[in-house]
């Protein structure tokens, strides 16, 4: 018997689940059988939704994540700079206030800024690090070159996948909730998939039964997963 889909499993793993199940259908001659069909074409569709709406979350995770990395390293800047402007040695002092003033120009507040506005405001930074004068300075201050080479690199991966997080952004209104895909994805498997291959393996185990078992087989190690993880704030649930 193939045991319903528990519905814990994250997002990810439903996904995961059903994409392989939708691939092991795919490479059979079941298609021939018309209810089973329509089961397998009204989970392909839910399918390549939920796997679109888990690409955005993961674009907008990793945006978010290039972001503080940026402003790590702007704050990285900020505190050397200041550090240096009270270092003894009056030309690298001056060298550092110099290039503070740069930075206050801007002020370390650009971090809360929107993700469009601090790319522009870090680009006009570094331009302004990149002016004669200011390279000068740079040379003067021990670790400054490193610290803006760096900040440098955190803007250019931000830079990177900019278009991907303003289109997964975009998508935000169209694509459905991940999570209400999980559950209707669930409840297509648990409630139609399931119980229609347990009836036909036994009344046909010869043309449904290996199809069955691979499903059976998907199920049972994804169950397997959301078992070892659950606690028991997190039960075992079925739909």
């Amino acid at each position: 018997m193939i045991p319903l889909l528990i519905s814990n499993s994250r997002n990810t793993e439903v996904d995961g689940t059903c994409t392989q199940i939708i691939q092991s259908y795919d490479g059979t001659t079941l298609n021939t059988d018309v209810r089973l069909e329509q089961i397998m074409n009204a989970l392909k569709p839910k399918s390549a939704l939920l796997s679109a709406a888990i690409g955005r979350i993961k674009e907008k995770s990793e945006q978010k994540e290039n972001d503080e990395i940026r402003d790590e390293k702007l704050t990285g800047l900020y505190y050397l700079l200041v550090s240096f402007s009270h270092h003894p040695d009056q030309q690298i002092r001056n060298a550092a206030h110099s290039l503070l003033v740069i930075f206050d120009h801007y002020g370390l507040a650009i971090k809360d800024e929107s993700f469009t506005r601090e790319s522009s405001l870090v680009h006009s930074m570094l331009d302004d690090f990149a002016k004669p004068k200011a390279l000068a300075n740079i040379a003067l201050v021990p670790q400054c070159a490193e610290y803006i080479a760096a900040l440098q690199v955190a803007e250019d991966n931000f830079d990177a996948i900019r278009l991907s997080y303003d289109e997964a952004v975009a998508e935000e209104g169209t694509l459905e909730n991940a999570s209400q895909m999980k559950r209707e994805m669930v409840e297509a498997v648990n409630k139609q998939l399931v119980p229609y291959l347990n009836v036909m393996a036994q009344l046909d185990d010869a043309t449904f039964g290996a199809f069955a078992r691979v499903v059976a087989e998907l199920i049972s190690s994804n169950n397997e997963v959301v078992k070892k993880r659950r606690t028991k704030e997190e039960p075992e649930t079925v739909e």
